[in-house]
């Protein structure tokens, strides 16, 4: 396939039904990470386009919640629809300007088509209860009501489907959504919005800004007019955001860093875990918030285990997403770039063996090579910061307690993973370890059906499933006497 050099989407803000520039002039460049050529010029949006944002979601609030479940889903379900026939179109945005390969883009656009029909669906089930009364004549009721406006800020390194999680879960619920999706990936988002649009959304539902996140943010949850606050990207940040939202009592959902332990026992089929692993690791060249980060193996199986590992991180073409054949992309950025470079440093600093990769590849584009490291002791960077890259350190272990309590060690809680061929390990290791998520012979901790979020410091709050519902409505208790 030939590398495009432009995206081939309008970059816009959508304010009260209304795609158009921002009302400054103020723009940024949209960057191509495989050629680091501009492919994009995205406007920023004014206090103003705020403004006009805030004041059109809450008058849409209005008539969305008072929309049937029904109605709203049948508008969900044709936006499922239409992203799934445009998602060769989106699955190109999305690699252009975020640099992962064109099947892992397509895979992520239609999860998140799988996403909003699940919430589609789940927006009619949003019960309520009758609580028997205390006499005849008395009646008890919990019903539940949409939360109210939600802002919904979203990072570069999945760009459709973060957004699409809390959308369409706001939407369902009978929410208007304010959507700030990541400067570096605007396309993708825009174009899941558009999707949104033309299946009927009414204006102003749905608004989509850009800008300095910061200014973004502060303008918002200062306005005392947002009333969900749903936020993926780093701790520092997340814990900034709920400072700042608690001055004014805003309801929030954080999905912050992770720094996923993996477990690898004797008895695991080290074959298959090396496999899975080594796939996930290097998936979006490691820039996944529940990447596998530490790998514990035990002693007897830790050198097969490894080999297959390096050996896998060896053989991946690494190159343009946009190229036939390529297994790893880019990274996003070039500050990704410097900060693996300082990650690997200091782990030779402390007598790691860099058994593969360990450097930039080439002059062109953010390529850093899949990278294996062993012997890393506990006192090294990638031991205890998230990397966020292609970076993977593997180590030692003996004995099952000693494991359990390094893999809890670290303040972060987002996911872990673990190998075994006992169900009574298994049993133990999902009971101890100290993560929101815990895969036992698998990786695949994120399904539209199934509740995503952390513990500790990766966050609080949940994404998908049921509970992913209900970080969006209120629960209002009614208390009614007959005359």
């Amino acid at each position: 396939m030939p590398n495009k050099t432009t995206l081939n989407e309008k970059l816009e803000l959508l304010i009260d039904g209304v795609w158009r520039q921002g009302s400054t002039g103020v723009t940024e460049d949209v960057i191509n990470p495989a050629t680091e050529e501009v492919i994009g010029i995205l406007p920023h949006a004014s206090t103003e386009d705020m403004d006009e944002a805030l004041d059109a979601a809450e008058k849409a609030f209005i008539e969305w919640r008072n929309t049937s479940a029904w109605k709203r889903g049948d508008i969900l379900k044709e936006a499922a629809k239409i992203l799934r026939d445009r998602a060769d179109h989106v699955a190109e945005l999305l690699t252009l300007e975020q640099g992962k390969t064109l099947p892992e883009s397509k895979g992520e656009v239609i999860r998140s088509v799988e996403t909003i029909e699940w919430f589609a669906e789940e927006g009619k089930r949003a019960y309520g209860r009758i609580i028997p009364g205390r006499d005849n004549h008395s009646r008890n009721m919990m019903v539940t009501e949409p939360v109210g406006v939600v802002l919904s800020l979203t990072p570069w390194n999945f760009p459709i489907i973060t957004p699409v999680r809390k959308m369409a879960a706001a939407l369902a619920a009978g929410c208007t959504v304010i959507a700030k999706p990541s400067e570096e990936t605007p396309a993708t988002g825009i174009a899941l919005a558009r999707a949104f649009t033309d299946a009927g959304l009414p204006a102003g539902a749905l608004n989509v800004v850009f800008g300095v996140p910061d200014t973004v943010s502060r303008h918002f949850i200062d306005s005392g007019r947002i009333r969900k606050l749903s936020f993926t990207g780093s701790i520092p940040v997340g814990k900034h955001l709920a400072a700042l939202a608690a001055q004014h009592m805003i309801r929030c959902t954080f999905e912050l860093g992770g720094h996923s332990p993996v477990l690898v026992f004797e008895d695991a089929d080290v074959e298959d875990a090396a496999k899975q692993l080594a796939g996930f690791k290097f998936r979006n060249a490691g820039q996944v918030c529940i990447s596998p980060t530490r790998f514990y193996v035990q002693d007897s199986v830790h050198d097969q285990f490894s080999k297959i590992f390096i050996d896998y991180a060896k053989s991946l073409n690494v190159g343009n997403g946009m190229d036939k054949d390529v297994q790893m992309g880019p990274l996003a950025n070039s500050r990704r770039l410097d900060a693996m470079d300082e990650f690997v440093q200091d782990a030779r600093d402390h007598g790691a063996t860099i058994a593969t990769g360990g450097k930039r590849m080439g002059n062109k584009g953010y390529f850093y090579e899949p990278t294996v490291m062993t012997e890393v002791p506990e006192e090294a960077r990638i031991m205890n910061d998230e990397p966020f890259g292609p970076l993977a350190p593997i180590v030692r272990f003996s004995n099952i307690d000693d494991v359990i309590e390094q893999a809890n060690r670290l303040p972060y809680g987002l996911a872990s993973y673990s190998f075994t061929g006992s169900s009574k390990t298994a049993a133990r290791v999902a009971d101890a370890l100290e993560t929101g998520m815990v895969g036992i012979n698998s990786v695949n901790v994120s399904l539209p059906e199934t509740p995503f979020g952390g513990v500790k410091e990766s966050g609080y709050g949940h994404e998908c499933a049921i509970e992913g519902l209900e970080v969006y409505l209120n629960h209002k208790f009614i208390t009614q006497v007959g005359t």
